[in-house]
């Protein structure tokens, strides 16, 4: 691992039925991110097509894609452009007569290296009935940072799913996320004890507007809050969040502290 990566989120409310707008947006905050000196930009859940359950369905649709189609092209060009990892968030990918919810990720050749299915569909919000779930947990080799674990918001909500992945070698996870105010409790307890009870960074980029949160995180090792941004109703438009963090030496520090919380010992 390097001694210090520059994490930037682009947390914005995307618009609904507007996947050109919406690829216009998402590629202007790359280039600022990645202009202001971030080696890693993360982008939020479904911000092609926006997310709201009531038109989520056509939305999706529209905006959908094959990975390689012509978003995927100009994605890569942009991480390509400025040398960085983009953790493009998700995009609903077209895949025959399937559609899923799956994020990429580019490196700074522009070289798509992993695409993650969306694993647990929300379904409350009838997501399983828009689209087919993936069916394993992701990582992905990020130079100078190590094994980085792919969590597509609802996946994350699963402690079993951030153990899985910390077994996978995941010490950072990035998760893209359209996390409703409803859930807000679930946000703020579940996943700092998911970083807490896997020693991992868990990078969390969300949607922001309406019934969606906001309050894009990085949460430590430790489970204490790194950086946030702005809750919905607190700030206005879109919010980019730079973070300059020592990922080695939290992680280190957590396998002092805290490793028999994943040390493997029989249950009787």
């Amino acid at each position: 691992m390097s001694d210090t990566v520059t994490i930037g989120l682009a947390q914005w409310l995307p618009a609904c039925n507007e996947p050109e707008r919406n690829l216009q947006d998402a590629l202007a905050f790359t280039d600022e991110l990645a202009e202001r000196g971030c080696d890693l930009v993360a982008l939020p859940e479904l911000w092609p097509c926006g997310y709201d359950p009531a038109t989520l369905s056509p939305d999706a649709h529209r905006a959908a894609e094959a990975i390689d189609g012509p978003r995927g092209q100009r994605l890569s060009a942009a991480a390509n452009a400025h040398g960085i990892w983009l953790f493009a968030g998700t995009v609903p990918e077209r895949d025959d007569d399937r559609l899923y919810n799956t994020a990429v990720v580019y490196g700074p050749d522009g070289t798509l290296c992993a695409a993650h299915r969306k694993v647990y569909l929300y379904t409350p919000m009838d997501e399983d009935k828009v689209f087919t779930a993936g069916t394993t947990p992701t990582v992905v080799h990020v130079d100078g940072i190590g094994q980085v674990g792919l969590s597509t918001c609802f996946d994350g909500d699963h402690p079993a799913y951030a153990r899985q992945l910390h077994h996978m070698g995941a010490r950072v996870v990035i998760e893209p996320c359209a996390y409703e105010t409803a859930a807000e409790s679930w946000w703020d307890v579940l996943y700092p004890a998911n970083a807490l009870a896997n020693g991992q960074w868990w990078v969390m980029v969300n949607q922001c507007g309406g019934a969606l949160l906001g309050k894009s995180r990085i949460i430590a090792p430790d489970g204490s809050i790194t950086a946030e941004a702005a809750r919905v109703g607190e700030g206005e438009g879109c919010e980019l969040l730079i973070v300059t963090v020592d990922i080695e030496s939290a992680v280190r520090e957590a396998e002092r502290t805290a490793g028999a919380l994943w040390a493997e010992r029989p249950v009787n």
